[in-house]
């Protein structure tokens, strides 16, 4: 088994580099913005590509093989599991009449 490596263009790094400080400085300004309940939603969808990117490409799992991208699936597919697990523990706890203090 060969341990390739693959070589990244800089002007990559400065790109993504650029591109999350541009949604960085996205953030502030949602953080700012009365957009009623839609200012988590947009902040969340900001930090989502901004991890998105940085997994990709500071992590070289774009450049990774298949079996790099499965395990990072398997663990996002999971994690969908358990928050929507738990989200349903939180809405039916009232179901039986006993309320939680």
């Amino acid at each position: 088994m060969s341990l390739a490596t693959h070589v990244v263009p800089l002007r990559i790094y400065f790109f993504v580099f650029f591109s999350l400080l541009i949604l960085t400085a996205t953030t502030v300004a949602v953080a700012f913005a009365d957009l009623g309940p839609l200012n988590n939603v947009m902040a969340m969808g900001i930090a989502v590509f901004k991890a998105t990117l940085v997994v990709l490409f500071f992590m070289h799992v774009r450049y990774a093989t298949r079996m790099t991208s499965l395990v990072i699936f398997s663990g996002l597919f999971f994690l969908v599991i358990f928050v929507g697990l738990t989200l349903v523990d939180y809405a039916s706890r009232g179901w039986l009449g006993v309320a939680g203090k």
